[in-house]
């Protein structure tokens, strides 16, 4: 009689057979453990026994009885250990991210656990972890469906549920072949060859990059601090490490600290006392130049391109790091987008890729799972399917259509290439960006095709159409939504109230194919998108991307208008965020012209203060068409301040109508009467002579700037009192609630 889930010591029993397999292959085995949250809990305590608790990693949204755990989305704090037996409770919530992270961190003849809810309810109930992101849709979840059914196909991959029979156990008793490791540092002769090229580069001639790509678990940032403690020991005496984050290389940082004696370890930073290891953000980097013996940039597909060119024209000697296939992002589109420029500015650069699995053997089952069930090996066409056809045939001959997302999971290879496409195109896209384009009822998808081809992809994202009283808060600062992104930017910061009712499809990504840019297909894509739209279901279509001259024509020629300029550059892009709209219905062509004259009117006050350092060239452009100067406060202006000085609206979202009150008040022999002298202070320090925030604290000797603002709040309440007419301000006040 076969043996069944519920009987403990079958289930050891598996879980003893499963590690023996593993660790007789060097592969790793994953086990996904179906029922209720107790049942998978006990069932997974019993695996357990046989791993000692300081190799065993649990992940839980919930607290474990029993067990020592860590919430999911700190799956990125465990990036560089290594545990035989990682544990992830998918009973509060799968986040697909954290997912693909922690299963990096497995090592060969390890084992990963994934406790569920019963699969045929799972799909069907509630998932905080998506929730977080978006709102899913009433039916079924189809990605949760989709990384069942991966689960059940996958080899390595066992499935028991409660009460059903055990699975019988692989029998793997031949050791695998081991490589010898070259020498007792580098664990592959890859790893070493990577870490004599990172040396050359160093030590070699100047303007030779090298660019080095593997997939997860080959020990690429490993090499990087292998390099790092060797050129730091042979009289380097300053390397610098960046990356999207902090936390993306900290083996680098391990990895030089243990191999160089004496050296002190502190976050973001290896030094000795002659020679440091220090970690700069990429923005900061490109904008303050510290003068590096070598730069090395892990992650680097994770890096947009224009920053990567900085940082390319800006060091002589500097190492490109990055993952072929990873949550962090993906060196193929990093290729693609980036060995022309490589090409055009250092011809002398070498490529090396890592192709040996240091944390386990090839062809490892649960590699390929996490892969598949992600899609983190989603492809496109490749160039012989493009090599046929002639550039205008190509324009001429594509067609764009609405793609249902039904239609996605029905045919398989046409989500590898939507999917590819996507995130060969955006550093940004994630495992969870898959389960936002399958599960979303917001989201739409639009490709260009030509036969069985996908050329190009547009995500779309519904947002807005807001409560009136909702609206109010959002626009006040009271509120933040998630996602919303239009509604709630063009509210909040750009103040206009009723933005957030008003109902928006946003552009979240556009991606076209690598080897078909630069023909026009974006602009059909999107020209097609817009005759597609009906106004009687949306107002607006819009964008936010990091502004560039060449983005902002492109956009300018498809019918968009500037509505709302970030004020801080993005850490992702170095660049400032740039709305831009297209009016579909009436009150949207309303909106969009409101929203550019409010950016146009505001934008000279601001770039005498938060955005004195913005490009001139650009801003020169954005305030092209600009309507002449007004001193008078019209009802906007109010709205403004009273916002700002009885709510809690941003100064800088307010600066323009401050500015203009201050100026109209300061004309008045009485203008300061009333005032304090600390407040007086503030007003000519900070609203006339638009000092920093750093500057104006210590000036009005204030504990911070949260106190300045208070302050300025206070100051601006008068004025308003004494200027602003009595019914303008009962009224706006009421209509606020205020």
């Amino acid at each position: 009689m076969p043996e069944t889930a519920e009987q403990p010591d079958g289930m050891q029993a598996l879980g003893v057979a499963l590690q023996c397999s593993a660790q007789a292959t060097g592969q790793r085995r994953a086990l996904l453990l179906s029922g209720t949250a107790d049942w998978t809990l006990d069932a997974a305590q019993s695996i357990a026994r046989a791993v000692p608790p300081a190799q065993q990693l649990w992940l839980s949204t919930r607290t474990l009885p029993g067990q020592d755990n860590i919430a999911p989305r700190q799956a990125g704090q465990q990036l560089g250990s290594e545990r035989d037996l990682v544990v992830y409770d998918a009973h509060g919530g799968l986040d697909a991210d954290a997912f693909a992270a922690i299963s990096g961190v497995i090592r060969g003849g390890g084992l990963l656990l994934i406790l569920s809810p019963p699969l045929a309810q799972w799909p069907s109930l509630p998932d905080p972890e998506a929730e977080r992101f978006f709102t899913p849709g009433p039916g079924p979840s189809r990605f949760i469906q989709r990384f069942i059914d991966s689960a059940r196909q996958a080899p390595g991959v066992f499935v028991v549920e409660q009460g059903q029979s055990l699975p019988t156990p692989p029998i793997d008793s031949a050791p695998p072949r081991q490589r010898p490791a070259p020498d007792t540092v580098c664990r592959s002769e890859d790893q070493a060859e990577a870490v004599a090229a990172i040396l050359k580069v160093a030590r070699g001639h100047r303007r030779r990059p090298l660019v080095l790509i593997s997939d997860r678990g080959r020990g690429k940032s490993s090499a990087l601090g292998i390099a790092a403690a060797q050129l730091l020991q042979g009289g380097l005496q300053r390397i610098v490490v960046t990356a999207p984050r902090m936390g993306a290389v900290a083996p680098v940082f391990e990895h030089a600290h243990r191999l160089l004696p004496g050296s002190r370890l502190q976050r973001g930073c290896v030094e000795t006392d002659q020679a440091r290891l220090e970690y700069w953000a990429p923005d900061e980097l490109i904008a303050r130049r510290p003068e590096t013996d070598l730069l090395l940039v892990d992650e680097a597909a994770a890096i947009p391109a224009p920053m990567l060119e900085q940082l390319l024209s800006q060091h002589a000697r500097i190492v490109f790091a990055t993952t072929v296939h990873g949550y962090e992002g993906t060196g193929r589109g990093f290729a693609l987008r980036f060995n022309q420029v490589l090409d055009r500015q250092t011809p002398g650069w070498r490529q090396l890729r890592l192709r040996q699995a240091i944390r386990w053997a090839e062809d490892d089952p649960l590699e390929a799972f996490v892969l598949g069930a992600l899609l983190l090996d989603a492809g496109i066409a490749d160039a012989a399917a493009l090599s046929h056809i002639e550039p205008q045939a190509l324009l001429e001959a594509s067609r764009a259509q609405y793609i249902p997302v039904d239609r996605l999971m029905q045919d398989a290879a046409l989500l590898s290439q939507v999917f590819g496409l996507l995130v060969l195109a955006h550093y940004r896209t994630r495992p969870n960006d898959l389960r936002q384009l399958l599960d979303s009822p917001a989201v739409q998808l639009y490709c260009l095709r030509h036969d069985d081809i996908i050329l190009g992809v547009a995500l779309l994202v519904e947002e807005g159409g807001l409560a009136e009283a909702l609206a109010t808060r959002v626009y006040l600062g009271q509120r933040r939504l998630s996602g919303h992104l239009l509604p709630q930017s063009l509210s909040y910061h750009a103040g206009i109230r009723d933005a957030a009712r008003l109902r928006y499809l946003r552009l979240m990504r556009i991606a076209i194919h690598p080897l078909a840019q630069g023909q026009g297909l974006g602009s059909r894509l999107l020209r097609a998108i817009v005759a597609d739209m009906d106004p009687q279901r949306h107002d607006c279509l819009g964008t936010s991307f990091g502004l560039t001259g060449e983005l902002l024509r492109f956009w300018r020629r498809l019918g968009f208008v500037p509505a709302r300029l970030g004020l801080m550059r993005e850490h992702s892009s170095g660049s400032h965020a740039l709305i831009m709209l297209r009016g579909l219905s009436a009150a949207g062509q309303e909106l969009a012209r409101q929203a550019r004259m409010r950016m146009q009117v505001q934008l000279p006050a601001l770039l005498s203060d938060p955005l004195r350092d913005f490009d001139a060239e650009l801003a020169g452009q954005l305030l092209s068409g600009k309507p002449p100067p007004s001193n008078t406060l019209d009802d906007d202006d109010w709205q403004d301040l009273i916002a700002f000085a009885f709510g809690q609206r941003g100064y800088e979202f307010s600066l323009a109508a401050i500015a203009k009150l201050v100026d109209q008040a300061a004309g008045e022999a009485d203008f300061m009467a009333g005032l304090e002298a600390q407040q007086r202070h503030l007003l000519m320090v900070k609203v006339i002579q638009r000092r920093s925030w750093e500057e104006v604290v210590a000036a009005c000797r204030l504990s911070g700037r949260a106190a300045a603002i208070q302050l300025l709040r206070t100051a601006i309440q008068q004025l308003v009192v004494r200027h602003c007419p009595a019914d303008t301000l009962a009224a706006l006040r009421r209509s606020l609630q205020l």
